[in-house]
């Protein structure tokens, strides 16, 4: 099946934004873009988004000498195409955060070789896993949490333990949101950690971390669902979720409060 005939997905739409698809297949989206107005004007967002972020995180940038050698060798050695785009991201990641996450919001995920089957199949679940657990607690009025943000203490101490990370709950005063509590869930069939939070008008949101099986960074991402928005990305041995019936533009700004906190 040629290129031209192969047809376009959301991670073709995504390497585009982020100017990893070679030539022809660049042309192909250009023109799948001129006949479709409403993925046109989706990638307009995430260019917009992604060039704010990037922004917002240029004072993080580094330069690995190794990144061109890394480019270069797979393309050398005739590597396939899913290959090339995943170093590609590892390169223009590294350039843009000192922890290696990538600058693009919704940037393809990014491993140095062929990612592990079980960090891929943990990422893919994390918005699914984060989305049932705010659905199930946020709307619960007696026992949304376990324990409460009156016992911050030992909620963070008991969850840091059973998920074996040093844990903190980030404050969200400054976006109006208040620690509501945490509870222990499972997060891909091990021990993981629900801290929720709730703003003046009560209006709730999750924060999910669960235990990653390799050490591995990745993109930021959205995923909608509804009027439900997820934030998400790894770092290192922990996989992080941010949940909430809010705006994209405002659960983006807590989500990266929530990682600099976490980073911290």
């Amino acid at each position: 099946m040629t290129d031209e005939h192969t047809p376009v997905t959301e991670s073709d739409l995504h390497a585009f934004v982020d100017g990893l698809l070679d030539d022809d297949r660049r042309r192909h989206v250009e023109l799948f873009l001129k006949d479709h107005p409403e993925e046109a004007a989706e990638v307009r967002q995430w260019q917009a988004q992604a060039k704010d972020l990037k922004a917002a995180f240029s004072s993080y940038a580094r330069f690995g000498e190794n990144d061109r050698a890394l480019l270069n060798s797979r393309t050398q050695s005739g590597a396939p195409a899913s290959d090339w785009r995943k170093a590609g991201l590892l390169a223009a990641s590294l350039l843009l955060f000192l922890s290696g996450a990538v600058a693009g919001i919704y940037a393809d995920r990014f491993y140095a070789g062929n990612p592990p089957a079980e960090t891929a199949s943990a990422l893919e679940s994390l918005p699914r896993q984060s989305k049932t657990a705010f659905l199930v607690y946020a709307s619960e009025k007696r026992h949304p949490v376990e324990v409460g943000a009156d016992d911050e203490a030992h909620l963070i101490t008991w969850l840091g333990k059973r998920l074996d990370y040093k844990l903190v709950a980030p404050d969200l005063r400054s976006e109006g949101f208040s620690l509501v509590g945490g509870r222990l869930l499972p997060v891909n069939g091990r021990a993981g950690a629900m801290l929720m939070y709730q703003d003046a008008g009560g209006q709730r949101l999750t924060v999910l971390l669960g235990k990653n099986a390799k050490s591995t960074e990745t993109s930021f991402r959205f995923e909608t669902s509804g009027s439900i928005e997820t934030f998400y990305w790894i770092d290192g041995e922990i996989g992080y979720a941010v949940t909430g019936e809010v705006t994209r533009a405002k659960l983006q700004t807590i989500a990266e409060e929530c990682y600099r906190q976490f980073e911290s």
